[in-house]
Parts: C-alpha cells; structure tokens; sequence
C-alpha cells in the first residue's frame, strides 16, 4: 500500500539540484533558486536530510586554504549530477552564469566531508548540464545533456571507470536515444532506462522546434546495445514502469501528495522515495519569478509498505489526538513529522 506519510516545508528551495542517499541520510548539492546569485564564484552548497529525525542541516563551507585547494571545491552550480560510489558522491557537470559549463571531476568525502578532484585520464566528455548520471559496480555512465562547446543536445554514452579513473565514450550499437537533456536515467539489472526530457523535433540543434520526450529507451551495458521496446505509450503522472513486462501500471498512494512539478529531486531510502525541491506554475499572481513560476522548498515521504506504527501516528496526526499519554519516542516522531525545517529562502514578491 503506497502511502504519502510526511509532507514538510522550510527545506532548501532548489530546483535542478543533485542529490544522492547515503545510508538514513540525503546529501543535496547546489541547485537553481530564483533570485540568487549565480555569477558571484562561490562554493557549491550542501544540504543534508536525516530521514531519522526529519530535519535538514546545511554543512559549513570548506576551509581551503589557498587557490590550489580552492580548486578542489566545486562552485555553485545547477544542471549537474551526483552519484555514490562506496562512501564518495563524485559530482559531474552542471553550470553557473559566469563559468558556464562544466567537465571537472568532482569528489566528496562522506565521512570527511572534504572535497577533492581524483585524477583522471581517458576521453572526458565536453562540459554540459542537464545529463544524466548512472553506476553500475564500479561504472558511472553519463548520457545526453547539453554541450556547451558544440552548442547542442547530445546522445552520446560516457563511461567512467571509478576503479581506474578512466574515461571512454562508448560505442553504442543499435538505434540510439533522441539527443536530450534534462532526462532520467536509471540501472534496473544491467540496463539503463533512459527516460523524457526536452529535445528538438529535427535533430541535436536547439531551434523553435522543442519537443518533450515520452518514450523509454534502454541501453544493455553488457553488450553496448540499444534496445528496441514497445513503450511508445501515453504518460501518466502517476504511473509506475514495470520492467519486466514493460507495461506502465497505474498507481494511486493514499495521502496528500505533492503538486505537479518539474526538476525537483528523488532518492530511495530503504523502502521510502523523499522528493523534494522542484518548480511549478505559480498560483498566486505577483509571487513567482519572470516565467511566473514557483520554487519548492517542500520534501515528501512516499512509504512503498508503511507498518501500524506508521499508520498509527498519521491517524494521531489526522484527527488531532490526544498525545500526553503516549511514549515520549513516539511524541518525539509525531514532532518531527509536524514540524517544519527553517533554512529556507523566503519568497518575495516579483513585484516588490
């Protein structure tokens, strides 16, 4: 029973951020926020989620000591993304409004929480945002995105071997996915399901033909072939891919769930999706930016299989309770699943 179990604000108001879930937490780095500065080089921030306690902290910036380490660092940044490989989230691309675009390695020390930049080798990929990012064992596969130097949308696959540092372009056989950015790509096995994002209708080169992309395409990374499926299906906002029938099935979760979206981020947690951040349409005129859209500073708990417990707190929740009798663990939780996160930006009014 899928269930919408928590629904809190005040977290970091990012759209086109990057983010990964390491153990019971989420670690969120950079991301776009309407109205603040991406021209000023500053480093990139990191926000972190305890799916335990349910409150976000921000990390402190990195004392670097000089230009040389300073280098290590990544600035600000948005269209990039963030991958786990044992216990170091290694960030890739992205830009800012004075650098641009990007193709700097990036790692991040979980347990250190220090920054570095491995040293690599191989074919590396131009800069770009928008891609997307993927492991498989000890493989990172960047696809698509928009290159900066060639000035249009790609399908390439890039392959970086995380025990070597290598990088190589893969030569893919088959008939590739449509050039994109902004997509979604996902490892079910040892296949990688390429999903949306924003395209042009003729070719690689961004014109007034944009086109959004409903098709699944998948690429087998264990004979470098792109695959023909059945999928050229309609898109619902609420449907699940089953991936062994290839089939997309229905789905209604029980409680309040978040509004319509785009661009905002998911993690798995056990058996629990958190979604937070994104932009949407704003419904109140004045409050939104120059495209009349909203950031998100909220975070939602989807439970694929909430127990009693659960169930028990939201029913508490829901019809206002009485709690003094109950354990103190328990007030503890229904606490913090009521209690609002504070580090948010404020949204002020496009008009003053």
């Amino acid at each position: 029973m899928l269930r919408w179990t928590v629904h809190l604000e005040g977290g970091p108001r990012r759209v086109n951020h990057a983010a990964v879930a390491v153990g019971h937490k989420v670690y969120s780095f950079g991301g776009y926020c309407s109205g603040e500065d991406y021209e000023t080089l500053r480093q990139i921030d990191v926000h972190v989620f305890n799916t335990v306690s349910l409150r976000w902290t921000k990390l402190p910036p990195v004392r670097t000591g000089g230009r040389e380490h300073a280098r290590e660092v990544p600035y600000m940044r948005y269209g990039h993304t963030a991958v786990l490989v044992e216990e170091t989230v290694l960030i890739w691309g992205g830009r800012n409004d004075t650098e641009g675009a990007c193709n700097v390695l990036y790692a991040f020390d979980v347990s250190q929480h220090r920054w570095f930049t491995p040293k690599i080798s191989g074919t590396v990929p131009g800069a770009r945002d928008g891609h997307s990012a993927c492991v498989l064992g000890k493989a990172m596969y960047i696809f698509g995105g928009y290159e900066q130097l060639a000035d249009c949308f790609s399908n390439e696959i890039h392959k970086l071997d995380t025990s070597s540092m290598c990088w190589s372009l893969v030569s893919a056989r088959g008939t590739p996915a449509r050039w994109r950015d902004f997509h979604s790509a996902t490892i079910i096995g040892t296949k990688m399901f390429v999903f949306g994002g924003r395209a042009d209708r003729f070719g690689p080169f961004h014109s007034n033909n944009e086109i959004y992309c409903n098709k699944i395409k998948i690429f087998d990374t264990e004979t470098n072939c792109w695959l023909n499926t059945a999928s050229d299906v309609c898109v619902h906002t609420r449907l699940f891919l089953c991936s062994e029938a290839f089939s997309w099935k229905k789905v209604e979760p029980k409680g309040k769930g978040p509004c319509p979206r785009r661009r905002q981020c998911c993690c798995m947690v056990g058996d629990r999706i958190i979604l937070f951040g994104g932009t949407s349409p704003c419904p109140e005129q004045g409050m939104g930016d120059e495209f009349n859209l909203m950031d998100h500073s909220d975070l939602y708990l989807l439970d694929f299989s909430p127990n009693l417990k659960t169930l028990c707190k939201l029913a508490v929740i829901q019809y206002s309770l009485e709690q003094s009798g109950l354990p103190h663990d328990i007030r503890w939780e229904l606490n913090a699943m009521t209690t609002n996160s504070n580090i948010s930006r404020p949204i002020f009014s496009s008009h003053g």
